[in-house]
């Protein structure tokens, strides 16, 4: 058994979905989450500061004692993965290849939806995941800015958000797909919206819960599983306001937080 924690980080605090999933999935797990607040987005940055900034925060998790680290911010899943697998030896995992794997899984005529933000659309990290795995596969995707707004705002039912969502759905309903990749840690807050607007049949993937998946196999295989008596813990650390980040974290958290701290990293 081994009682460390798991780490997880993300630009902002999207991340918490990815921390939820984890805790609903391993209840005896401690959790450190770090929050990149001070310098989201990580859309807009180059690809040498996305690694440099992942690097610093990957070097500080392995301080704290975690056993695996989980990238649960998509644009440094897919531009700093490869890059801290090199320089550490520790268990890490992004959120894309899981969320593809879980897609490609579920769909039955090989057509897959992609939901992500402009900067994960752009970079076709998903596409070209999805196409690695299965080179049959017809991916569309879509970026829906406005859904991280939304979510952090709690505007995730009601007119507002389905009149956004009807207006970015539009195209990709008319695709005859049966599976999309919520691919934000954001967008699981608007599951029920997009749900209702594409309809029950489409098979909604959430890569937090696709990820949980993965990291369940990896402390199998590595007998990195905490003992059943361990007592879980949420500690989060962020780059910027402690108390903005605790006022929005209830909306992306079943769970209680133990501790919010501000911690100077750079």
């Amino acid at each position: 058994m081994n009682n460390r924690p798991i780490g997880v980080f993300d630009s902002g605090i999207g991340g918490l979905t990815v921390v939820d999933a984890l805790i609903n999935r391993f209840p005896n797990e401690k959790i450190i989450y770090f929050g990149d607040t001070a310098r989201l987005p990580y859309g807009n940055k180059s690809s040498k500061n996305i690694r440099h900034f992942s690097n610093q925060i990957t070097r500080w998790l392995i301080d704290q004692d975690c056993k695996l680290i989980i990238i649960a911010c998509n644009t440094a899943s897919a531009l700093a993965l490869n890059f801290l697998r090199s320089k550490f030896d520790i268990p890490i995992i992004g959120v894309i290849k899981p969320g593809a794997l879980l897609a490609i899984k579920k769909s039955k005529n090989n057509r897959i939806g992609v939901l992500g933000t402009k900067a994960t659309i752009s970079s076709k990290s998903y596409e070209d995941t999805l196409l690695k795995i299965n080179s049959d596969v017809n991916v569309f995707s879509k970026a829906c800015p406005l859904f991280v707004p939304l979510a952090e705002e709690g505007w995730v039912s009601g007119n507002v958000p389905k009149s956004i969502a009807e207006i970015y759905l539009k195209g990709i309903k008319k695709s005859n797909i049966d599976t999309i990749i919520l691919g934000c840690t954001h967008y699981p807050l608007i599951k029920l919206v997009i749900s209702k607007i594409l309809g029950k049949e489409i098979n909604l993937i959430d890569s937090g819960k696709a990820a949980a998946e993965s990291v369940e196999e990896i402390l199998i295989r590595k007998n990195l599983k905490a003992d059943i008596s361990n007592i879980p813990e949420i500690n989060c650390y962020v780059t910027d306001s402690a108390e903005t980040f605790i006022i929005l974290a209830d909306k992306f958290l079943t769970s209680p937080i133990n501790s919010i701290k501000h911690i100077e990293l750079f």
